[in-house]
């Protein structure tokens, strides 16, 4: 019986209540670092290899053995191999009959077998109790004590018993257990970590689609109409200027549709006659990505902020400047200051600034660490003062641009920016009024 240890893991045990035994097959970086993470909370902990007098770099405190005399040394064994290297287990079947086996495997793509690894697992070993969890969880995450990762550990099992010890288990490891019901689960729990960005495609997509319809629009209405009219090249617009107006637009349609499928279902609702009916699939995912929409929008609300301090240093803005100020000297006459002008032009920009702000309070309510800390009366009053002042300054953007003569309509289309204004005004109105 020889033990392998290395200064590499300088651990003391923190826990001064002995927690049982833990075996764990596999002496690989997650093998590794859960048994330092179960040696911290007071578990013994006991290495199953192939190859134990060669396993090296293990915590300080455990021991490594063969397969079979580690697996006599407890009755929960943690499975941190890949499944191509399941077939010891068929030899060690009986003495692994009655204990339970957690599978912490995952694959290299989404649905890579036709059963999942921890079903694959429970034939093989059909006395075993098998559970799947901490497959979600990385070694390094178990290393840094979970601190700037998910807690979350995803529980499933057709065992109760044994579902039990394994969240025990993942609670005495400052982890969140979450039963996610029979071994059926596996499959799907084993996808998770596999997933780039589920809840977010949508948004992005949806996003991408507002950005290069609303780009073109402004385009045709500011580059492509004037050459063909005056032949006036105004190209240099697409880089600053046409963004700089395509990033506003985008946020409020986005806040808007963050309010929209609430209504649509409250309608859905009515119509029925009932609420215990499920929504369609669409509103559902819809819903379901409500928080992701506001938070993309927050994101182009940013570019629009990040955008319009860089106006005064553009080239256009300082010739038009120097332009101004050689006619005037030239000509001997100034422009008269106008007191509404420079009350509309003040109360735009200190609503737009309190807009932004406001915006992003919606963003950082939505957050789970911030939302966590309030009631829903205080959520909900965040989230509806806030909404319902965002779009406010759109009456006086509209006197504004008329005062300067920019209200035209190019190509019988009116500008832009109503557009954003009017739905997102309207929507999120309806929403508060419901």
């Amino acid at each position: 019986m020889e033990k392998t240890c290395a200064d590499e893991f300088p651990l003391t045990v923190d826990s001064s209540e002995k927690q049982g035994v833990v075996c764990i097959f596999g002496t690989g970086d997650f093998g590794k670092s859960l048994g330092l993470k179960m040696l911290q909370c007071g578990y013994s902990v006991v290495f199953g290899s192939r190859n134990p007098q060669v396993s090296s770099l293990l915590p300080r405190g455990a021991e490594v053995l063969c397969y079979s005399e580690a697996a006599s040394r407890s009755d929960v064994i943690v499975l941190a191999v890949h499944r191509e290297h399941y077939d010891f287990l068929a030899e060690l079947a009986d003495s692994l009959k009655g204990r339970v086996l957690i599978d912490v495997s995952n694959n290299q793509k989404m649905n890579q077998y036709p059963e999942s690894n921890a079903e694959y697992l429970a034939q093989l070993v059909p006395g075993a109790h098998v559970v799947k969890a901490f497959n979600t969880i990385s070694a390094w995450a178990l290393q840094s004590g979970t601190l700037d990762a998910s807690r979350q550990v995803f529980v499933c099992g057709n065992d109760s018993k044994a579902k039990d010890r394994v969240m025990d288990i993942a609670r005495t490891l400052g982890l969140t257990p979450l039963d996610q019901g029979s071994l059926v689960a596996a499959k799907e729990i084993e996808n998770y970590p596999l997933q780039l960005f589920p809840m977010w495609r949508f948004p992005f997509y949806l996003s991408s689609g507002l950005c290069v319809f609303f780009f073109v629009y402004c385009a045709i209405r500011e580059v492509i109409y004037p050459y063909v009219t005056g032949k006036t090249d105004s190209t240099y617009r697409l880089v600053v200027s046409i963004p700089n107006r395509v990033f506003p637009i985008t946020a409020l349609t986005l806040l808007a549709l963050v309010y929209l499928p609430g209504i649509l279902a409250a309608i859905l609702q009515l119509y029925r006659g009932t609420k215990y009916r499920r929504f369609p699939n669409w509103l559902d995912h819809w819903m379901l990505c409500r928080k992701q929409l506001g938070l993309v929008a927050l994101g182009f609300a940013f570019l629009h902020a990040i955008y319009t301090l860089v106006i005064p240093i553009r080239y256009y803005v300082r010739w038009r400047l120097r332009n101004a100020t050689i006619t005037q000297a030239l000509t001997n006459k100034d422009s008269p200051f106008s007191s509404s002008t420079a009350w509309l032009s003040d109360s735009y920009l200190a609503l737009g600034i309190l807009g932004f702000f406001l915006f992003l309070l919606l963003g950082i309510t939505s957050l789970p660490s911030v939302s966590n800390m309030v009631n829903w009366r205080e959520f909900r009053f965040v989230q509806v003062s806030a909404s319902n002042v965002i779009p406010r300054p759109h009456p006086v953007r509209a006197m504004r641009s008329s005062e300067e003569g920019t209200q035209q309509f190019v190509l019988t289309r009116p500008p832009d920016n109503p557009h954003a204004w009017s739905l997102c005004t309207s929507i999120i109105k309806q929403t508060i009024s419901n």
